[in-house]
């Protein structure tokens, strides 16, 4: 997929899940890294709308991912694993919704993530907030096994559907 693609496919997702993310006055989304589905044109609309908006940030592979918050066109720092953050004097933010990219997903609300346990610490922590993932509909899977650690999402969305979990 080229460049041009993937923003017409940023757009949309964003258009999309437009309806499901009203209301909620904070949103951690994050830059996307590799072939992950980038949420950068919703984190946009949002901060043009009032929102607050976190982005994760990573110390150490070791220590939980806190949530800080950014201002769309601020400049953001290399972290670990290939992340863009924002700097850690930045202002922590504990969102009421946070959107996490997958390597893949069941309908259940299972998921794949990097393999840190960073989102399930940090969902663990934030047990209010509302959980969507973000993944392309090829990452989709019958059923994933879930440890007793790992946390569900509330809902998933891709190129093609919103999917209520």
């Amino acid at each position: 997929m080229d460049a041009d693609d993937r923003a017409a496919i940023g757009d949309m997702i964003a258009q999309r899940l437009l309806c499901h993310v009203e209301g909620a006055p904070s949103v951690a989304g994050y830059i996307a890294v590799g072939d992950e589905i980038d949420p950068g044109p919703l984190l946009q609309l949002l901060a043009g709308q009032g929102v607050a908006i976190a982005l994760p940030h990573v110390a150490k592979r070791t220590e939980p991912m806190r949530f800080l918050r950014w201002v769309p066109g601020r400049p953001l720092h290399p972290g670990p694993l290939g992340l863009l953050q924002p700097p850690p004097e930045s202002d922590p933010l504990a969102p009421a919704l946070v959107l996490a990219p997958l390597l893949g997903f069941d309908r259940a609300g299972g998921r794949i993530g990097q393999g840190a346990a960073f989102y399930d610490r940090a969902f663990a922590a934030l047990p209010e907030a509302r959980r969507i993932g973000l993944a392309w509909s090829v990452q989709e899977e019958a059923g994933l096994p879930m440890e007793e650690w790992d946390m569900r999402l509330d809902a998933i969305a891709t190129e093609r559907e919103w999917i209520p979990c």
